[in-house]
């Protein structure tokens, strides 16, 4: 197997390894928590809470109809996934920052849109919080769609605004 070839092996294993880690954390949690209930983990700082989110980022646009809420959360999610995949195709492989980000990004866009797709929502249950002002429960697909974004910013301000062109695909 060729260099280029194994890398992109790599980065294919971490998107999935993000989509098998969120699908069987939702899966524990869905198994032992009600819906709604919460495990202290941190008491005062952070539980597991089990909620489901019909809308998106944090909740937006739950209000909308079902047809068009259901078609929405859909299509954006597929064309972002279409998205991710030319990004990583056109980015030089040894662009390892960069592949890393678009990897968590694919594997987190993934993962929601599977419990979108399965069960008309997203599952949630990571509850940070302090006091009473908490933080809009997430699951570990959001989290990587974060750290993927944050490495991606990352770079793009290590590299600053005028970044070299990139190398042909595949290179």
């Amino acid at each position: 197997m060729s260099r280029v070839a194994a890398l992109r092996v790599a980065y294919a294993l971490l998107t999935l390894s993000v989509l098998v880690l969120d699908q069987a954390t939702k899966a524990i949690v869905t198994k032992r928590l009600l819906l709604y209930s919460s495990t202290p983990v941190i008491p005062g700082l952070f539980h597991i809470t089990l909620v489901t989110n019909r809308g998106a980022l944090f909740g937006w646009f739950h209000e909308l109809a079902d047809p068009y809420r259901g078609a929405l959360f859909t299509v954006v999610p597929i064309l972002a996934i279409l998205l991710m995949l030319v990004f990583q195709y056109r980015t030089t492989i040894n662009d390892a920052v960069t592949q890393s980000g678009l990897a968590l990004i694919l594997g987190g866009a993934l993962g929601n849109l599977v419990d979108r797709l399965r069960l008309g929502y997203v599952i949630d249950f990571l509850d940070v919080f302090i006091g009473d002002r908490h933080w809009p429960a997430f699951n570990v697909a959001d989290s990587c769609i974060c750290i993927g974004v944050a490495l991606l910013v990352i770079d793009l301000l290590a590299r600053g605004w005028h970044r070299q062109p990139a190398l042909p695909p595949g290179s």
